[in-house]
């Protein structure tokens, strides 16, 4: 499950959600069984429920090893996708074009289209909950609030690929898409209610339609405590240790910090061995798995050794897209004035509105639009138009294009 977390103590009564109604469902892994869970899902009814279950932190891919799914008139299901994915093809037909039921839908939707299954509809019931203003958007918490029962977590950051799966951990999983449709009800209707229902409709259409965000670039630069590392040749051997670990980790499917941790990157790092004894002296690289890798975290500590200073990376990591808010007086003044009036008014009226800011405009689109102003005359038009120029929806320009363009307008000069 994407949304491990469990709600705090709250003094709301539930009803413990202890099993599925119809007892856990067997694990499906074959084409035959495909093609009769695809058929009892087309004789179902309504929106699907859907979850999945990854193996982060254990594995280097972020694959399904599980999917859930969960239909009125049909019952649920558990998937495994592992040993015949090319079998699914009659369970992706049938759910293309019913309404998904997802929550946190952003971390599900890339495992499931990487298997092929597309989405036409969808409704994210953590997005929901975020426009609703909840303060906790955990799959557990909005079960508890919408419908009084208590779901129990636990297991959602176990290892999913290991097999058989234990039958608690399949009960945990079924559990998850048991009233998601349920709770889809409740939360349209509460949308509904707070006049939100457009709101959500648009948002859930961006969630669909939003493309892949690019890779990081230089990700190595994320190794913890990589701060504590203050030479560009130190940088190096960080860089590239964890390109060594990374291509192991990718190559047996590893999660990469089962392979080599980050802390023992950050000792070889400062350590500068000179060779491979001196490495294995060192903490982690002394342990049995280690030493078999001894040759391999040497000749790459010997690469960045060997690099010319030209070819050392930067001390500090090239900048990208605009500059931290408080460095912008000096640079760009009107920018920064225009920041110290927006972003307030962004933060007043999502509290208005009962939503978070950041889902009433976007912070990076928030820090844009002051960076680069609006041409004269300053009109609300002009202000929508960058805005949806931005991705803003339609929902979100109606009830912030007006006040920012009057704010801005309104700043000397």
């Amino acid at each position: 499950m994407s949304d491990p977390a469990a709600p705090a103590e709250d003094a709301t009564p539930t009803t413990p959600l202890l099993e599925p109604r119809e007892g856990v469902p067997p694990v499906l892994s074959s084409a035959g069984q495909f093609a009769d869970a695809a058929e009892r899902l087309a004789a179902g009814t309504g929106p699907i429920a859907l979850d999945t279950e990854r193996a982060s932190g254990y594995r280097y891919s972020q694959r399904a090893y599980l999917i859930q799914i969960r239909r009125t008139g049909s019952g649920s299901f558990l998937i495994d996708p592992i040993e015949e994915p090319d079998a699914l093809d009659p369970l992706i037909e049938v759910l293309d074009g019913p309404e998904w039921v997802l929550h946190a839908a952003d971390q599900d939707l890339p495992c499931l289209r990487d298997l092929g299954f597309r989405a036409s509809d969808l409704f994210d019931t953590e997005l929901a909950g975020r426009l609703l203003g909840l303060t906790r958007v955990n799959l557990a918490a909005m079960v508890a609030e919408f419908l009084g029962l208590g779901l129990q977590k636990g297991h959602g950051a176990a290892d999913w690929s290991r097999r058989p799966l234990p039958p608690e951990w399949l009960n945990y999983a079924a559990l998850d898409v048991e009233v998601l449709v349920e709770l889809r009800d409740a939360m349209d209707a509460a949308l509904g209610d707070a006049e939100k229902q457009e709101w959500a409709v648009e948002e859930f259409r961006y969630v669909l339609g939003r493309p892949v965000s690019p890779p990081r670039t230089d990700r190595w630069r994320r190794t913890a405590n990589i701060h504590t590392i203050k030479t560009a040749r130190g940088l190096a051997t960080v860089r590239e240790l964890w390109a060594a670990r990374e291509e192991i980790a990718q190559r047996r499917d590893v999660a990469p910090g089962r392979v080599l941790p980050d802390s023992a990157i950050i000792t070889a790092a400062a350590a500068a061995p000179q060779s491979a004894g001196d490495l294995t002296k060192l903490p982690v690289f002394g342990g049995p798995r280690q030493r078999k890798q001894a040759a391999v975290w040497m000749s790459a500590i010997l690469r960045a050794r060997d690099l010319t200073d030209k070819e050392l990376p930067p001390r500090k990591a090239p900048t990208t897209g605009l500059p931290p808010i408080s460095r912008w007086e000096p640079r760009n003044p009107e920018a920064a004035a225009r920041a110290a009036t927006v972003r307030p008014l962004i933060k007043e009226i999502a509290a208005a509105h009962e939503v978070p800011a950041e889902n009433l405009l976007s912070p990076d689109l928030v820090r844009q639009l002051c960076w680069d102003g609006v041409s004269a005359p300053i009109t609300a038009e002009a202000v929508d138009a960058a805005l949806a120029a931005g991705g803003a929806r339609t929902w979100q320009r109606a009830l912030t294009a007006a006040p920012i363009a009057a704010a801005i307008a309104g700043l000397p000069g």
